[in-house]
């Protein structure tokens, strides 16, 4: 397990803490890996009943990590693929694993770290915690986490929050399903202890079953979402070398607005 990863057993449950608290627990490559790594440990783990993921410090994540941005800002369009396609797996593994998920939203998640969010079983945040998926921002679209925020929202609240980048709070995230409960930081532990004490009570087949009926029902298929992920890795990859990503993701890095923005 590298360092930006920190895992914890308590009982038979893992605790999964992204550790990158001076950069707002923000994606790399190497971030990706060690997640995606220690999520796949876990899930072939008998010993684990449940994972709990959340972060390190006053953020659950903020997303994509500037340097890593500035690296795919000048990268080739396979190399975005590429790319994107490795965290797409990260969502997967995450929507797909056959033990109960919970995410602590301890602070703030923006674009990935909302799909981190949208991926997990249950969402519990603190009520101070704000969200954006602010990628159209940038001349770009969520489109790796597209699948997962959609269905844990609906497509009515997607489409306004993707076109529009707006950031929104707890009580919103609340609202439209992506938090199933939010409240003071105070209380949080309490709410997650109670949530793994109700998961510890379930057989645990029968809890996989019953996951797994849920996504099937609901539409989600391993396949299918693999598909989809193809689809939308070439879509991002496409859009990150493109001119109006590229002119958006230099001025964002430059910290200075896009020529878009004041634009009627």
């Amino acid at each position: 397990m590298t360092d930006s990863i920190l895992s914890e057993r308590r009982g038979q449950v893992l605790w999964l803490s992204l550790n990158r608290p001076q950069i707002h627990n923000a994606f790399d490559d190497t971030l990706i890996a060690a997640l995606t790594s220690a999520l796949e440990q876990a899930d072939a783990d008998p010993a684990v009943r449940s994972v709990v993921l959340t972060g390190n410090g006053s953020c659950f994540s903020a997303g994509a990590d500037l340097n890593w941005m500035r690296g795919m800002a000048g990268a080739s369009e396979q190399e975005n693929r590429d790319d994107s396609l490795r965290l797409a797996q990260l969502m997967r593994t995450l929507q797909f694993l056959s033990k109960p998920t919970i995410a602590r939203v301890n602070g703030a998640a923006y674009g990935g770290g909302v799909g981190l969010v949208a991926c997990c079983d249950i969402a519990i945040g603190v009520d101070t915690a704000k969200f954006a998926l602010s990628e159209v921002k940038l001349g770009l679209v969520p489109a790796v986490i597209s699948p997962y925020v959609i269905a844990a929202i609906g497509l009515r609240e997607a489409r306004r929050l993707f076109i529009t980048g707006e950031v929104f709070e707890a009580a919103t995230a609340a609202r439209i399903g992506l938090l199933h409960a939010c409240l003071p930081a105070t209380e949080l532990d309490e709410a997650i202890e109670r949530q793994l004490y109700l998961l510890a009570k379930a057989g645990p087949q029968a809890q996989r079953e019953a996951k797994q009926l849920a996504l099937r029902i609901g539409g989600a298929d391993p396949a299918q979402a693999a598909r989809i992920d193809a689809a939308n890795a070439e879509l991002i990859a496409r859009l990150r070398v493109s001119a109006e990503g590229q002119h958006g993701l230099t001025a964002f890095l430059d910290k200075r607005a896009p020529a878009w923005v004041g634009a009627r």
